[in-house]
Formats: C-alpha cells, sequence, structure tokens
C-alpha cells in the first residue's frame, strides 16, 4: 500500500506543513484520524472542494481514517479568511438544511461505513458554549497580538474586522481540540487561506494537551491570472446535479483556458 504522505506529495496536495518527518513517521506507525472542514454556506459543495475531498479520500485508501468537520456551528460567525468584507448572517435553520445537504453529498465521495470515516458537525460542541467558560479556557491561550499578524485578518485590518469574526480563529481551534478529545485526531488539513487557524488549533492543543499535533495546506484551485476555480459568469459549479447539470458541469472543464490547465 502507498505510503500517505507519499501519496499527498506526489499528488500536490502538501504546500505547507508543520512537521514533515514526525508526520511521515505517524503515518507510517498508526492509522492517523485527520479531518478537514466544510462550511455550510450552501446547499451544495463545489468543484473547489475538491481539493479537500480528494485529500480524504486519497487517504482513506491508503488506510487512514478521514473525518470530515460540517461547521454548523462555525458557520453562524463565518471564516473571515480570503474574504474582503463581513459574511451575511445566516438563520440556524437555513444552516441546519446546509449540513444535511452536505452530509449527504460526502457519502458519494467517502466510506463512512464501520468507521471507516467519521462525519461530525461541530454545533454539537459549539452551540451549547458557555461564553464565560470558553474565555476562561480557550481565550486565555491566545494573544492578541500573535492573532493581528495571522494573514487571514491582515487582508481585512484597513477594510474593517467585526469583532465576531475575529473570534473565528478560536472557535477554528477549539474545533481541533475537541476533534482530538473525541476522536483521538492528529492532523488537520485544508487550503493555503486556513494556514493561521490551522496553527493556532495546534499550537492550542501543544498548550492544554501537551500532545503533538501536526497540519498541513495545499495551494487554492486557481486560474491563470489567480481568481479562484469553480466560479462562472452564473455563479458556482456545484456538485449537486439539480445546481449545476452534468452538462453544464462538463462544459465548465470543456472550455477551460489551456493556461488555466
Amino acid at each position: 500500500m502507498a505510503h500517505a504522505f507519499d501519496v499527498l506529495k506526489e499528488r500536490g496536495f502538501v504546500n505547507q506543513l508543520t512537521h514533515e518527518q514526525p508526520l511521515i513517521d505517524l503515518f507510517t506507525k498508526e492509522k492517523v484520524t485527520a479531518y478537514v472542514g466544510f462550511d455550510p454556506t450552501a446547499d451544495s459543495l463545489h468543484v473547489g472542494h475538491m481539493m479537500a475531498i480528494m485529500a480524504l479520500a486519497h487517504l482513506q485508501r491508503a488506510g487512514h481514517r478521514p473525518l470530515a468537520v460540517v461547521g454548523g456551528g462555525t458557520a453562524m460567525i463565518g471564516d473571515p479568511s480570503g474574504r474582503t468584507e463581513l459574511r451575511s448572517m445566516m438563520t440556524i435553520e437555513r444552516i441546519d438544511a446546509n449540513v444535511a445537504a452536505i452530509k449527504n453529498q460526502l457519502a458519494h465521495y467517502l466510506d463512512f461505513s464501520a468507521g471507516n470515516a467519521l462525519l461530525v458537525n461541530n454545533a454539537d460542541w459549539i452551540r451549547p458554549l458557555n461564553y464565560t467558560d470558553f474565555l476562561r479556557e480557550i481565550g486565555s491561550q491566545f494573544s492578541v497580538n500573535r492573532m493581528l499578524t495571522a494573514e487571514c485578518f491582515k487582508t481585512r485590518m484597513e477594510r474593517g474586522l467585526s469583532f465576531i469574526e475575529f473570534n473565528y480563529m478560536l472557535l477554528q481551534a477549539y474545533d481541533y481540540l475537541m476533534l482530538y478529545r473525541l476522536h483521538g485526531c492528529r492532523l488537520q488539513m485544508g487550503g493555503d487561506d486556513q494556514w493561521s487557524n490551522i496553527l493556532a488549533g495546534a499550537d492550542l492543543i501543544r498548550r492544554l494537551e501537551a500532545a503533538e499535533v501536526y497540519g498541513l495546506t495545499w495551494g487554492l484551485l486557481t486560474t491563470s491570472s489567480g481568481n479562484k476555480m469553480g466560479k462562472t459568469a452564473s455563479g458556482a459549479v456545484w456538485l449537486d446535479p439539480a445546481k449545476t447539470s452534468p452538462y453544464d458541469f462538463y462544459q465548465y472543464w470543456r472550455n477551460t483556458e489551456d493556461a488555466d490547465v
């Protein structure tokens, strides 16, 4: 069976990572639980999510356990990473409907039978949070000065960053902590725009649990001009055939410029 790290590296999924050799050793000696988060801002995933789905699928084929986290809790705030303005607030009912739809989609790509993969909703531990307890346990571990140097905040400082968005990094770090505690998760993966959040989570676990965990990111899927792929004049290219027909999905890739390929 191919080594999981070699597969990810050969296929271009490794751009930044925390500790290369210890992570390689971890993949060699044990079955690793690795997670990726999916933001339920719509009732379908789109082609931009395929990098994350494929990374989890490759790990599963190599004998490891993928953990897909749907952000039913963090979606109530919104991830400021890569954003130039505040996300619009969704109702809890809308978020929960999107979570259910995304869970069904992920089952097409990952094998969730017999615990071979896990799918969880971070609303299970975020929505019941007591704010004072959260500040005492989690907030006390973070330096505002250090947070302000994170790339995900730098791009927003001049345009304005809301306090609610500023809390997002703490909540995502808390996700990693809870996944470590509940499921023994040792690796968080995501796009390069999540690097600061991933580092925050790994550092939180080291502080509170004295455990070594890891982070890995891949480059974002972009066109030759630097724009994110998966967008058309009419909107996103969805994975749901009811939102983007198989014909339109095929045509999107068929008409992609050679320079973008």
